[in-house]
């Protein structure tokens, strides 16, 4: 509503429009005239009006009319009528209030009284506009929401679609930032390799459905620990996988997350194979970790992608878990340095490992200290 509220005053009588339209005008109220109940009607298509004075007893079509008319009209059924009338007031009052007025003010009226009640009303007006306006922006962030929470799950939808093929750190990251954010780069990472030992006799004599189940136990057990340590899992190869720290999220003391989640898999294991034992199957667990740089980003063609760590440092993890024998975590001498405070260990010597130039200073991580 505007600062000034405008006032249709609708009659018949020349003299009472006057009378009215005077009186309002000096409270600073602004006013329209109407002297037919269809002026009225016509008036309050094209206005903005707040209120009315309507008169009771016109030609053509009555006060009591013309308020019918006006609360059957969706725009205008909450706009406040006073009725005016010389009539019996009583008799009126009733018949007023069936036909939808708010308000009832008897010839001579009262200036006193009438500015009153415009007052009254109007407040009452100012309070329903403000609940529309509230009901209007309530609706239009209940929209809102209802769009965002879309968005949100289609995301979500989506994000989880990615997971199945992606660790949480890359499906997250591809998400968000999209397939550039993945490419190539050089940084220093920490590689973990672990698979089973002994699992190659394994299939050979066991039933496909063993072996699955087998591999569902031991994947669900290590991916567990994966994500608890911050790992990213670069990839499976059947029975083993590669973990690699401090890409494509950067985490502090990738080398210790390394060391401490190796071990927390080889007492994971340690508890598998109790089971395993009962039905007869003779495995145990490898692991090989190694620090240093390597190239890292997605690899492949469009339609299917991978997440990709290329170096030596790889290569060197790869062969050092080849070596490792059943419950043995072989690590370089370069990542024992890093996190000798933290563990136990005993030296291995130097091994030849293929695909490696010059032999490399072994150890077997025997416990966290």
């Amino acid at each position: 509503m505007s600062e000034r509220p405008r006032v249709l005053v609708v009659d018949d009588t020349p003299n009472n429009v006057k009378l009215l339209g005077d009186l309002l005008a000096a409270r600073g109220y602004e006013v329209s005239t109407a002297a037919s109940g269809a002026e009225a009607l016509e008036q309050l298509g094209k206005e903005r009006i707040d209120l009315v004075l309507l008169d009771v007893v016109m030609p053509e079509m009555s006060g009591y009319q013309v308020c019918r008319q006006i609360r059957e009209n969706e725009a205008t059924r909450l706009l406040p009528v006073i009725m005016v009338t010389a009539l019996d007031p009583q008799e009126e009052r009733v018949k007023g209030i069936e036909a939808g007025a708010d308000d009832f003010l008897a010839k001579p009226i009262n200036s006193a009284e009438l500015l009153a009640r415009v007052r009254s009303l109007l407040r009452i007006r100012e309070l329903h506009e403000t609940c529309r306006a509230q009901a209007e922006e309530l609706a239009e962030w209940n929209q809102t929401l209802e769009r965002r929470v879309r968005e949100q799950v289609a995301e979500l939808q989506r994000l989880e679609g990615l997971k199945r093929f992606f660790s949480p750190q890359i499906a997250e990251i591809l998400s968000g930032q999209g397939m550039g954010s993945l490419e190539p780069h050089r940084r220093r990472v920490t590689v973990v390799f672990l698979d089973l030992r002994e699992f190659t006799s394994f299939a050979e004599i066991a039933e496909p459905e063993e072996m699955m189940e087998v591999l569902r136990q031991y994947h669900a057990e290590m991916g567990r620990l994966v994500m608890e340590h911050d790992g990213t899992l670069e990839r499976f190869t059947g029975d083993g996988m590669m973990i690699v720290f401090n890409d494509p999220v950067e985490v502090p003391d990738p080398e210790a997350r390394a060391v401490r989640m190796a071990v927390a898999m080889r007492e994971a294991v340690d508890r598998l194979r109790v089971g395993w034992a009962r039905l007869g199957y003779e495995l145990d667990n490898g692991v090989g970790i190694t620090t240093g740089f390597a190239t890292l980003g997605l690899i492949g063609f469009e339609g299917r992608w991978d997440y990709s760590a290329i170096g030596s440092v790889t290569n060197q993890a790869a062969r050092l878990c080849e070596a490792a024998k059943g419950g043995q975590i072989l690590v370089s001498d370069r990542l024992l340095a890093l996190v000798d405070d933290l563990v136990e260990s005993e030296p291995i010597g130097e091994l030849s490992l293929k695909g490696v130039q010059r032999p490399i200073k072994t150890h077997n991580i025997l416990r966290l200290q």
